[in-house]
């Protein structure tokens, strides 16, 4: 691919007010958004702060970074809302046509925040999202004329007009004291929601890091949005072993603590990316490209979303690297060195796969 800047970007505002704020990742700062179809954005609500409901033109999965709250969500299909609570570390798929409203609680200390990843291949912008809000300043049915409006809901004109017209903000508002919303249903979360940070872990490597996979298994929505999502922990210097996905997937990583070092490697065999990565930063691997983080000494964790379902990867360190696999007569004469020195580099990670804490 044509050079591309890979340098990681922190969000900018997009809209918000007293309710909250709502942040998005634009093409023009991280071209390779554009490039992958991908789109982010990050929603930050106040104590008592409402995102509207709104529906998307582009599949998601949703990670809650902070905070608890509720969303409520309307599946397409649906003949009912399903009203969940949320809390950090939550997953959530969000197919095609749901229609989402998130809310921070009255009396919370904290802000709730949450992430969104998602396809905008069918979007109306190539990396970046289009939300159609159901009511407020930009809501649908401020564009509608009034007679339109009132044989949609079987209202006169006047009482049409004043429904449109009463909500002026527009995305995010804050409720008023006293305001009740629904109650939360723990039935509601079964099948919707994944705790990263209570489900059994995929990989877990003493003094290295955790992963946590997101697959048609134990989320099966994410088989409707076509993503699969991780979240991985590593500790303090600790490694994530170079490797790539190998089913022509894109990598992209959002760092949710901590802060640490990247490299990529593009598929010439020369570097395309060396940088300082601190929580809140996005970037994007292209396909194929082979990257390794090492963490700083307060370790580092990422929420990574890969364009197909159930991904796959190969790593090339490791106890479950390709080169373990490869005969040492062919290793030998592809690196040009002698038998004595592809026993020692064989030798070597016979107990480590993926993640190598310090020595």
């Amino acid at each position: 691919m044509a050079s591309v800047d890979l340098t990681p970007r922190q969000p900018r505002k997009a809209y918000g007010g007293e309710g909250g704020t709502y942040y998005e990742w634009s093409p023009a700062d991280l071209p390779m958004l554009e490039v992958a179809s991908i789109g982010g954005a990050k929603l930050s609500l106040a104590a008592g702060g409402l995102s509207l409901p709104s529906y998307s033109d582009s599949a998601k999965v949703a990670y809650v970074l902070q905070g608890n709250g509720t969303c409520g969500i309307t599946l397409p299909e649906a003949s009912k809302e399903k009203v969940i609570a949320i809390k950090e570390g939550d997953s959530l798929a969000l197919p095609f046509g749901v229609v989402t409203w998130w809310h921070n609680l009255p009396e919370s200390t904290t802000e709730l925040v949450i992430l969104f990843l998602g396809d905008t291949s069918k979007g109306h912008k190539a990396g970046q999202f289009t939300n159609m809000q159901l009511t407020g300043a930009t809501g649908i049915f401020t564009g509608f004329s009034t007679e339109f409006v009132g044989r949609a809901f079987d209202l006169a004109e006047s009482d049409a007009a004043k429904l449109v017209s009463s909500q002026p903000a527009s995305g995010i508002v804050k409720i008023k004291a006293g305001q009740k919303l629904p109650e939360p249903s723990p039935a509601d979360r079964d099948g919707m929601v994944l705790n990263c940070l209570e489900a059994k872990l995929d990989v877990d490597i003493k003094n290295g890091g955790r992963v946590v996979v997101l697959n048609t298994q134990n989320l099966p929505l994410v088989k409707e949005v076509g993503l699969g999502a991780d979240l991985v922990r590593i500790d303090a210097h600790s490694m994530c072993s170079p490797g790539f996905s190998c089913d022509s997937a894109y990598q992209v990583t959002y760092i949710v603590s901590g802060s640490g070092r990247v490299q990529v490697v593009g598929t010439d065999g020369k570097r395309v990316l060396e940088t300082h990565i601190e929580a809140g930063s996005l970037f994007i691997v292209p396909r194929f490209f082979v990257v390794s983080k090492i963490a700083d000494a307060s370790g580092m964790s990422w929420f990574s979303i890969i364009t197909t379902p159930n991904p796959i990867f190969s790593h090339l360190a490791g106890r479950t690297s390709v080169w373990k696999a490869i005969s040492p007569e062919v290793l030998v004469a592809a690196f040009n060195t002698t038998p004595e020195m592809e026993k020692m580099f064989r030798s070597k990670r016979l107990d480590s796969e993926i993640f190598f804490a310090p020595n």
